[in-house]
């Protein structure tokens, strides 16, 4: 971890205020190795609350080395996920789920649309399965806000609306497969009682993103550092919120703890609502004023199609929840952890 990291993890575990409730508990976590899943995985560690998580991984030795000297904190499996939730029995008497795990390249959504598709679908069927037997305490799956599909105006989007998703685009494959597992989700709740809540993310960052990721932040990051024209593949005018690592992760267990059997809540700081277009002129603006935006577009890579996506979080704030950092306090986090 970085130091900005250190310092945001640290920080949550000061301030969170329902540490006590999970104290001695047992979490299962997939998608550890994500950028959710572990920054989540290092807030419950921090809380120094005798807290035991177990993490189904694809490589320990990739898990190792991610989460350093707290990795022997953690009980890591290293599996392919599926048999693994499919063969979890009664007796692993787990407290909470949190299921992270999902593919988030859209080149890789649209080469493998079925994987996509049924790794939502199997893995969420087989640990709602898990939970209806087990008498868990709380279970929140991780949805995408692009649940909503295509939304072309820039109407205030509550948890109860949906917008178009083209079944014959493979892109779709991600979006269709997290509206299934939430209906499962939904199913599971109202037929066999089971705890599960959904937490539906924006797209979220802060210090803990790769130093190469290929997200649009990222590179538009990386822009401003290397002093190089922000380029544009797209026209830029898909437009959405965004939320913080750590205000995330706070967020998801506020769902966890507080949230309503059933119930989906979109995860979003609402006032960092903008374009991609006007997020490139809000860096250089802010942060390097020598360099330019341009546009070049670019076919075929798997970016999602043109929405505006204005997130309400009232439905999560009424838990408590208020999300810390601001647009330009996120990017100036992810700056500096770019920077070292």
């Amino acid at each position: 971890m970085n130091n900005i990291q250190i310092k945001d993890i640290e920080e949550f575990a000061l301030s969170f205020p329902f540490s006590e409730e999970l104290e001695k508990s047992r979490f299962l976590i997939t998608g550890a190795t994500g950028l959710i899943g572990s920054t989540l995985v290092h807030c419950l560690l921090a809380l120094n609350k005798e807290i035991e998580i177990t993490c189904p991984v694809r490589s320990t030795e990739k898990a190792k080395y991610m989460f350093a000297e707290d990795a022997n904190k953690l009980d890591l499996v290293e599996c392919e996920l599926l048999p693994f939730l499919t063969n979890l029995s009664e007796s692993c008497h787990f407290d909470y789920v949190v299921h992270c795990a999902s593919p988030t390249s859209g080149k890789y959504m649209i080469e493998h649309p079925v994987e996509t598709y049924m790794l939502a679908v199997d893995s969420t069927r087989a640990i709602l399965e898990y939970a209806r037997k087990s008498q868990i305490k709380g279970f929140v799956y991780i949805s995408s806000l692009e649940y909503y599909g295509q939304i072309l105006d820039d109407c205030i989007i509550t948890e109860n609306m949906q917008g178009f998703v083209d079944n014959t685009d493979p892109r779709s494959s991600y979006p269709l497969g997290k509206r299934s597992a939430e209906y499962l989700c939904s199913a599971y709740a109202n037929e066999y009682g089971v705890p599960v809540k959904v937490a539906r993310l924006t797209q979220t960052f802060g210090a803990g993103v790769a130093a190469d990721d290929n997200r649009v932040f990222a590179q538009f990051a990386r822009s401003v550092i290397n002093g190089t024209d922000i380029i544009l593949h797209t026209t830029g005018e898909s437009a959405k919120p965004y939320c913080y690592t750590i205000d995330c992760v706070s967020a998801i267990i506020y769902i966890l703890l507080k949230g309503q059997n059933g119930e989906a809540y979109n995860v979003a700081n609402q006032d960092t609502y903008i374009s991609i277009k006007n997020m490139a002129v809000f860096l250089r603006d802010n942060f390097n004023p020598h360099i330019d935006v341009r546009v070049e577009l670019r076919m075929g890579m798997g970016y999602a199609p043109v929405t505006k996506l204005h997130l309400s979080s009232e439905k999560l704030m009424s838990l408590g929840w208020v999300p810390k950092n601001d647009l330009k306090n996120m990017f100036d986090k992810l700056l500096r952890s770019f920077e070292g």
